[in-house]
């Protein structure tokens, strides 16, 4: 891997194309009709979750696997669109993020399967599950009759379908023969009862390695995909490349007389004059304390030892012979290309664990993400991506107000922007924000008979999540009265009429109104000068919460004398298409859009006497934006 010009404190590179080989290589040993499942849990054994799913689907991956529902929901957060499997047991509090969220849940207790069928029925939506049997390594899944129960249930519950059956080997990598008796266990509760699901796995990736999971249609691939051996043997067989080198920069370089000794407890001590560099990483960002006085690191390609105790924020290094060394150095801590440094080799200094020291590694770094040597991007210092629902309110408008700040340049611009437009949406709207789609609103004024007024009927269509089991037309004759309709989240259609009409049914018809095509019914009201026409219907009860097509249909009359007309948007709207047909007695007329949103300027189409004023299906056009034909 090339290298970068980073000069961060500590940073994390990941190399895409180097997992993109190890799938290649791991992918050789599947047999025909075989799938994969990549392991994304724990962020990707620290890798990040997102990008590794991004390439493992590339690469053929059929499903994702994650411990947890917070670790599927972060994925969907980001785009994903894959099947995941959650592998390690659920809680009755998080079914509804499994239904929201479509993820397939790992089912082995009766009480929760039958807590989620209930769930699931409640949503009307039917669940996959998959269902997990402990062939032997004891830990979570169902044993023999346990087992057959659990089956049993789930097959009579109707809102639960089961996409898999799987199971988990103990030991793939360094025991066969107890890794063959867990597989006989497997194929003998596969055949008894009759399960051909559309999945069933239980290889892991060292399985697949050693020839123990050709049995069955799908394998998942976990750390050996990340580049680290979990057993001597299988460096002889696959050949895998590092993902992640952990990285920092040589803050200080000194010296100790010999004798001298240094660190806490000063359990290392000089048995020469010696050179030493401080690193400025420790425990608190990953790199394990037990690899104090043992850790190795690489500088200006030499290996370097650590001394003394590995502290929560430095580290020390012997450079003695490395006279060259100077502050500002690069510095390798894991991974890369001397096998010293590969995070396997790494543990073995103190006995520990290469996924531990995976998933621990960099929590205060950067990652870089890299493919064939070009840096695509990098994630921050939280290893996290922003998910508003993680802050209360006050943290998030301080977040919203930072963010704006930052991007422009200008505190104080993004305070403006944050207070006097967003707080409005946030406020104003009681935070329950519903926006329109697909806005039409044609106006056909014709000459009426009347020398005074024009014949005004109007068509409005529109899409939009119902709020209420009804809403409101408004009518009103002077702008003070309909004023207070505009702060109404259930008035959906306001007119202003001219204040010589008396507020009633021969002034402004209601001809017809409907929801997805159900006719409403309509009462007539007059209150607070103004003219309220509630609109409602039984069928409207199941269709709160959802988006729902609106149709307004009115006729009343218009002032000839008025000499323009304005039509203005009052939601937040995505997509508009406003549309007035004028009389052959207006021989001029000019078009005056006042937009604000994506687009400014709204398409203007003439012809004949009809004008459109229309963006496109994908454009936000924000309220108080309007048209004012002029005559």
């Amino acid at each position: 891997m090339p290298e970068l010009m980073i000069k961060d404190r500590s940073w994390v590179e990941i190399d895409l194309a180097g997992f993109r080989s190890n799938l290649r290589e791991l992918k050789r040993f599947l047999k025909p009709g075989q799938g994969f499942m990549q392991i994304v849990k724990a962020d990707a054994y620290g890798h990040g979750a997102a990008e590794i799913s991004r390439i493992a689907l590339e690469e053929g991956a059929v499903a994702l696997g994650v411990a947890n529902v917070e670790e599927g929901r972060l994925l969907r957060i980001q785009g994903c669109k894959a099947p995941i499997l959650i592998l390690s047991p659920s809680f009755e509090n998080e079914m509804d993020a499994i239904l929201s969220h479509d993820l397939v849940p790992t089912i082995s207790d009766p009480d929760f399967a039958r807590a989620l069928n209930e769930r699931a029925g409640k949503a009307r939506k039917q669940q996959k599950v998959q269902l997990k049997l402990d062939s032997g390594m004891h830990r979570s899944g169902a044993e023999g009759r346990g087992f057959a129960e659990l089956l049993e249930l789930v097959r009579s519950l109707e809102h639960l379908e089961v996409e898999g059956v799987f199971s988990h080997y103990a030991a793939s990598e360094s025991d066969t023969a107890y890794s063959r008796k867990q597989q006989r266990r497997f194929t003998d509760v596969i055949k008894k009862h009759g399960l051909a699901t559309r999945y069933l796995h239980i290889a892991n990736s060292a399985a697949l390695v050693n020839g123990l999971g050709d049995r069955y249609n799908l394998c998942r691939l976990g750390i050996l995909s990340y580049g680290i051996y979990t057993h001597p043997d299988q460096a002889k067989k696959v050949d895998l490349k590092p993902v992640m080198t952990f990285k920092s920069t040589l803050a200080q370089i000194k010296r100790l007389d010999k004798g001298e000794a240094l660190g806490y407890n000063l359990t290392w001590q000089a048995q020469r004059k010696t050179r030493y560099a401080i690193v400025p990483i420790g425990y608190a960002d990953g790199y394990d304390f037990l690899l104090s006085n043992r850790g190795v690191v690489m500088i200006r390609g030499a290996l370097c030892n650590v001394i003394g105790r590995v502290s929560m924020d430095m580290i020390c290094v012997d450079i003695t012979d490395l006279k060259q060394a100077e502050a500002g150095d690069e510095v390798i801590l894991l991974g890369g290309s001397d096998d010293a440094l590969r995070v396997e080799n790494l543990v073995k200094l103190y006995a520990g664990s290469a996924y531990e020291l995976l998933c621990q590694v960099g929590r205060r770094a950067k990652r870089y993400y890299l493919d064939n040597g070009k840096l695509l991007h990098s994630s921050p210092l939280s290893r996290r991506d922003f998910v508003s629902s993680d802050f209360p309110d006050s943290k998030l408008n301080q977040i919203i107000q930072s963010a704006l700040a930052q991007r422009l340049g200008d505190d104080e611009i993004g305070e403006l922007i944050s207070r006097e437009i967003l707080r409005s949406f946030f406020y104003n709207k009681d935070r329950d924000i519903h926006y329109r789609r697909k806005f039409d609103h044609r106006i056909c004024l014709k000459d009426s008979g009347d020398p005074v007024y024009y014949r005004a009927e109007t068509k409005l269509c529109f899409e939009k999540v119902l709020q209420n089991n009804y809403f409101i037309v408004a009518c009103a004759n002077s702008d003070k009265a309909l004023t207070s309709y505009f702060k109404r989240k259930d008035v959906e259609y306001r007119w202003l009429m001219d204040d010589n009409f008396d507020l009633d049914s021969d002034g402004f018809e209601l001809t017809s109104v409907a929801i997805n095509n159900i006719e409403l019914n309509t009462q007539m009201h007059y209150r607070n000068s103004c003219l309220e026409i509630r609109c409602s219907h039984p069928k409207l009860d199941s269709l709160v919460g959802k988006e729902v097509r609106f149709m307004i249909n009115t006729v009343t009359l218009y002032p000839k004398s008025s000499h323009q007309l304005s039509i203005f948007i009052t939601e937040l709207t995505h997509g508009i298409r406003i549309a007035v047909q004028f009389p052959p007695s207006i021989t001029s007329i000019e078009t005056v859009p006042v937009f604000s949103g994506q687009n400014k300027y709204p398409r203007i189409k003439q012809s004949g006497g009809m004008i459109e004023v229309s963006t496109g299906p994908d454009q936000w056009v924000f309220p108080i934006s309007g048209v004012v034909f002029a005559y």
